[in-house]
């Protein structure tokens, strides 16, 4: 897992073909707004979390975020764990984030 600020996610994320978003928060906080393009996964609904996530391509790139970093290093670690090796941490989670919402 890498820890990255928004300018750092965003020009990585714009660099990169493998790219994969992730926003692990709540369905009652992803109704609130979410990054663009990203893949909706509760990690507090922990079955359904760790049953998507297994089938999902080990070799794609994965930016993730939550509501303020901590969930979503949590993901990272769990992904990092079952073999993906290229995890990306948005560090203050979507209540740092400063770009387009959906």
């Amino acid at each position: 897992m890498k820890e990255l600020s928004q300018t750092q996610w965003v020009e990585q994320m714009s660099n990169d073909a493998d790219s994969v978003i992730i926003d692990v928060r709540t369905l009652m906080e992803v109704e609130q707004g979410m990054i663009p393009n990203a893949e909706h996964i509760d990690i507090q609904n922990a079955g359904l979390f760790m049953e998507k996530v297994k089938q999902l391509s080990p070799s794609k790139n994965y930016y993730i975020y939550c509501r303020s970093g901590g969930r979503s290093a949590q993901a990272c670690m769990i992904m990092n764990s079952l073999g993906f090796p290229n995890t990306y941490n948005l560090i203050g989670g979507i209540m740092e984030w400063r770009g387009e919402t959906v």
